[in-house]
């Protein structure tokens, strides 16, 4: 049994179901990929960023070949387009060149470029150096969550939405018994995909979590028709490495629309994409953990704060991506959207930088899976599916 309908929970019931697994679905919304993976910048990420040998590098690199191999079996739109990671001034040159470092060292095919070179491929764009990466697409992950659903259906797994699992407990004679509010189902072994909601579905299920999530909410702008043409693909800034965040950026989308952004503020409930969305029961959960009150500690001034500025100023949102490409003005971008990311936190303030999975008996609980999750959805699902059968 599948706990969470986002990409992940739905890549992991499809691989079980390959497997010859008679797989359930829970999903406690009226529609698949309805959170995290709706709210997605549909990056195929290359897996440039990180710590070589890590599950993230290790599952993006290798996701970026099936998902694009995936989506082009199955029909679904996708593009390998490329991207730059550009250092607006010196400062960041050695970030940037320890960035290519780290694509070496994970097969990431990328090279470092002069500004000149930079511009032939984004003439707008302003830098002292670039980082070219190759492998980086768009996708549409919602059509990937359709056909995972399409694929399932066929299979007849047992998919049902609007279904939360409200108890957890083991079974009298082993596997798990989860209670939804209308029966009882059982179920060899449980997997927890349930993103913004898995460290609450694992103490459901009896654990004490190693970490917490704490909510991010990213807020993104787009141009205006007009002004699209200043952007031809992805242009990303040198990330600070101490964030998990990879700082506002630009992408052109699929339809052809460019989407500049996310910021990164709290979100004041676990599925909150504004300010408005306000849970109390989220809000005094984040308070009594110790984590978040270290982590604001270290990160609120100056960090946090400018975040939250640029959140409510349109204008400081576009003095951002100006330094990226300095003919985007205020005027030139409207409101878009936001998301929200599952961000796993440890008791002492220490942000969890890798995927998180954690195991019981008949159960397998994946407790951070945010960015690049999507992309290595079929890797981290080939993963959980060796742990199931083990």
């Amino acid at each position: 049994m599948v706990i969470g309908g986002g990409i992940v929970g739905l890549a992991v019931a499809w691989e079980l179901s390959k497997r010859g697994q008679d797989v359930t679905v829970l999903e406690k919304e009226v529609r698949w990929a309805a959170h995290q993976t709706g709210h997605n910048s549909n990056v195929v990420h290359a897996g440039l960023y990180y710590k070589p040998g890590s599950f993230k590098a290790r599952m993006s690199v290798a996701g970026n070949r099936s998902i694009v191999d995936f989506a082009r079996q199955y029909g679904v739109p996708v593009e390998v387009c490329g991207k730059l990671v550009v250092a607006t001034e010196a400062a960041e040159l050695p970030a940037l060149a320890t960035l290519a470092e780290r694509a070496e060292a994970n097969g990431v095919p990328a090279k470092q470029v002069s500004p000149a070179e930079a511009r032939e491929y984004e003439p707008e764009v302003a830098c002292v150096g670039a980082l070219r990466v190759e492998s980086t697409g768009i996708i549409d992950y919602e059509a990937v969550c359709a056909t995972l659903v399409r694929l399932l259906d066929e299979a007849d797994a047992d998919l049902r939405l609007n279904t939360a699992a409200l108890g957890i407990r083991p079974g009298r004679h082993g596997g798990v018994e989860v209670a939804t509010a209308t029966e009882v189902l059982r179920a060899d072994a449980l997997v927890n995909c349930a993103g913004l909601q898995s460290d609450r579905v694992a103490e459901l299920a009896g654990l004490t979590p190693s970490a917490r999530i704490v909510p991010f909410r990213g807020e993104y702008y787009e141009l205006k028709p007009e002004r699209r043409h200043l952007v031809r693909g992805l242009i990303y800034p040198v990330p600070d490495p101490t964030l998990p965040f990879l700082g506002v950026h630009l992408t052109r989308m699929l339809d052809g629309s460019v989407h500049a952004g996310p910021n990164a503020v709290l979100a004041l409930r676990r599925e909150g994409y504004r300010w408005a969305d306000v849970s109390p029961k989220d809000l005094a959960d984040v308070a009594r953990f110790p984590g978040a009150w270290r982590l604001a500690k270290k990160y609120a001034f100056p960090t946090g704060l400018e975040e939250v500025r640029r959140s409510f100023s349109k204008k400081r949102f576009a003095a951002s991506l100006a330094r990226l490409v300095p003919a985007v003005t205020e005027h030139d971008i409207v409101r878009h959207g936001s998301g929200v990311r599952a961000q796993a936190l440890r008791p002492d303030g220490s942000l969890v930088d890798d995927f998180l999975i954690e195991t019981a008996r008949d159960q397998v609980h994946v407790l951070n899976a945010p960015s690049p999750a999507a992309t290595s959805a079929l890797e981290i699902a080939r993963h959980i599916a060796d742990e199931v059968s083990v």
